[in-house]
């Protein structure tokens, strides 16, 4: 973990302990959203006082931020991989689609989670978050379009940064419609009450919709 939210002590504690109170404070703020969790439980439940949890971090704030780093960064490592391979966008795409429907589901609460932060009113913590988490989504995204475009593998006359805002945008609908119950039923409604049933539907239909946008 990269954020430096958190005192010298949480990292002196065993990773089984760390990943411990990580995944419970993934599990309360996910259910409950930052106002309403409460600190005295995740220390409970991961098994510490509340006293050594306040020798970890410094206030809820911080836990929260660090939360959200820890499960942001779970859900990157997946993109990070396919990243690296040698592929052309849409290539690059339609895995990021397949592993969103796979991640979203074995990582439910990590969605959840991420879910939640969109809902926060505190301007001070969003503002923290989202120009950690996703300028690297925006950055990684239009320097993928705009190679494509060099390449002429895609229309040339795009805005890439405008399009890596509407990709993102469906990668993350795409996420809570996997995993949000909201979001779940909204599917259901548009494409059917058997739609979790047809991934590669799903997957292929989508890279339709992408493929027509990006098309020369």
């Amino acid at each position: 973990m990269k954020t430096a939210l958190y005192n010298d002590t949480f990292i002196k504690i065993s990773e089984e302990k760390r990943n411990k109170i990580m995944q419970t404070a993934i599990a309360e703020f996910a259910e409950h959203g930052f106002e309403s969790a409460n600190i005295n439980i995740i220390a409970k439940k991961s098994g510490i006082s509340v006293g050594a949890m306040y020798s970890y971090f410094n206030s809820k704030e911080d836990l929260f931020a660090t939360t959200v780093h820890y499960a942001v960064e779970t859900l990157k490592s997946v993109l990070d991989e396919i990243m690296l391979e040698d592929a052309d966008l849409l290539w690059k795409i339609e895995k990021i689609i397949k592993a969103i429907q796979i991640n979203s589901r074995s990582n439910l609460l990590l969605t959840k989670l991420y879910n939640q932060m969109t809902a926060e009113n505190r301007t001070d913590l969003i503002y923290q978050i989202v120009s950690e988490v996703e300028s690297v989504s925006a950055n990684l995204y239009t320097d993928l379009i705009e190679k494509a475009k060099e390449e002429k593998l895609i229309r040339t006359g795009i805005d890439a940064k405008l399009f890596a805002f509407f990709l993102d945008n469906l990668f993350v609908s795409l996420q809570f419609s996997y995993s949000c119950e909201y979001y779940k039923e909204r599917f259901k409604i548009f494409a059917g009450a058997d739609i979790f049933d047809k991934d590669d539907l799903v997957a292929e239909e989508l890279m339709k919709f992408i493929k027509a946008a990006f098309s020369k």
